[in-house]
């Protein structure tokens, strides 16, 4: 079988945390990419739940185990340990609580994948100095009026959430312009300020 070539670097990174044939949800999962990817080339059996109506009716479309549903009131519906992974891939910041959000993850799952946009990275820092307005990036592209979200962090905040909320990060990634490196809290400053996304493999402690 030929494997699918990921269109994402972050995608490649969350790929290469996951072993073969594993039961894997994808929430905020969009059109399906992700899980079309990780279904061809990882042999996982792949759910996703969405909450745009529209995007969900395009990966049913391509065969995709997708719902349409609020993750953060219908993660709920599935029983603990339902899945061996579960990914939340740059939707965090989007909860309106998200604590409930990774509490729920790691009860669904044995470990979950959580991507965020570092609200720390140095470009994101030098716009709100200089010019005093909402940034716009590559990772953070809406106007402070149409934004979806609503909980801004940094890769040093939900490293430090881990560590507070007693839950094990198995791996810690910073991503820049395609570059990886690992995050530990010898560089958790540096890598605060000088990468775009965070990348975590978490697992409850208990």
């Amino acid at each position: 079988m030929n494997k699918i070539k990921s269109i994402r670097k972050d995608w490649d990174l969350i790929e290469s945390f996951i072993d073969n044939k594993k039961r894997i949800l994808d929430v905020g999962c969009g059109e399906g990419d992700l899980i079309e990817q990780l279904q061809k080339n990882l042999n996982a059996k792949t759910h996703g739940i969405e909450m745009n109506g529209e995007m969900t009716q395009k990966a049913i479309a391509k065969g995709l185990n997708v719902i349409q549903g609020d993750a953060e009131n219908d993660l709920g519906q599935y029983s603990n340990q339902s899945f061996d992974y579960v990914i939340l891939s740059q939707t965090l910041q989007a909860f309106y609580n998200p604590e409930k959000v990774i509490n729920d993850l790691l009860r669904v799952a044995n470990k979950a994948i959580v991507t965020i946009p570092n609200f720390g990275y140095w470009k994101v820092r030098w716009h709100l100095l200089f010019k005093g307005t909402m940034p716009i990036t590559k990772n953070l592209p809406d106007e402070w009026y149409n934004t979806p979200n609503l909980h801004m962090c940094t890769i040093k905040d939900f490293f430090n959430f881990c560590s507070k909320k007693k839950i094990k990060l198995y791996k810690s990634i910073a991503l820049h312009e395609q570059k990886t490196s690992n995050i530990n809290k010898m560089n958790l400053n540096l890598k605060n300020l000088s990468s775009e996304l965070g990348i975590f493999l978490i697992e409850n402690e208990n």
